[in-house]
């Protein structure tokens, strides 16, 4: 018999960055609410009037909004995310792996089992910097007709429906607890500085290579043990670096098994 699987509303966190007017974050309450979802992350707003944020959220709505968490930045408020989502209204450059509302909602059943998910909303005015889409795992975005500009809590309310409804009937599958936004950060430094070290990236700007290992890495989420692996392979890189210099200017040869004849 196939089990049917709910979506995990408890391991969904809406994620408002830099929200410029306190009316917006109080209705993106009022759109959780109406879809189930009650966990909302406020990163350094502008002016944040509690009375302006209840106001648009309803007294039905105090107790979620006396639970919002404000952070300083953005990398603070997802490092404990294991599942980062970013949406975008720009296309083209660095954002080129978009999908839909509706298909990213439908994959986001199985991941909310084991994970924690952010789903991130930029400010009004600019949505996110490419800086902040590295934070993410995927990207998505909100078809529109010739006018792309949509108001944050309607934003909100889109994507909040979404997931609301690929979670009401689904088939059951497995996801397993993939790696934190803070193991990948660790991972994504330590592989640019030993890339740098070994002149297979360039110093001047590395943030272009490393933008392709980002999307490769997206494509197929990391499991944190998955990621202890590639530390460890640069670990062993870095040792053996260190280990040939020193040979070197000691005048040891090197062992004749480590070449690879044609």
């Amino acid at each position: 018999m196939i089990m049917e699987q709910k979506i995990n509303l408890d391991h969904i966190h809406i994620v408002l960055n830099r929200p410029r007017f306190s009316e917006n974050i109080g209705s993106a309450v009022r759109a959780m609410r109406n879809m189930g979802l009650g966990k909302l992350i406020v990163v350094d707003p502008e002016n944040y009037d509690l009375e302006k944020v209840m106001r648009l959220a309803t007294h039905e709505s105090a107790e979620m909004v006396e639970q919002i968490k404000i952070y300083d930045n953005l990398e603070s408020a997802v490092s404990s995310m294991n599942y980062v989502v970013g949406t975008t209204a720009r296309l083209g450059g660095e954002r080129q792996s978009i999908q839909k509302p509706a298909d990213l909602a439908a994959r986001l059943i199985s991941i909310s089992d084991n994970n924690m998910i952010a789903i991130v909303f930029g400010p009004e005015d600019r949505g996110l910097t490419n800086e902040e889409i590295r934070l993410c795992h995927v990207l998505i975005n909100i078809p529109t007709a010739n006018f792309s500009s949509i108001n944050l809590a309607q934003s909100v309310m889109i994507i909040c429906y979404e997931i609301f409804q690929a979670g009401r009937k689904s088939k059951s599958s497995f996801s397993p607890r993939l790696a934190s936004r803070h193991e990948l950060d660790g991972m994504y430094d330590q592989l640019k500085d030993i890339l740098v070290r070994i002149d297979y990236i360039l110093p001047e700007n590395p943030d272009y290579w490393m933008n392709k290992l980002r999307h490769f890495f997206s494509r197929i989420p990391l499991r944190a043990r998955e990621v202890s692996i590639i530390r460890g392979i640069c670990r062993q890189v870095n040792w053996y670096g260190k280990k040939c210099y020193w040979d070197g200017k000691n005048d040891i040869p090197p062992d004749p098994a480590l070449f690879i004849s044609d």
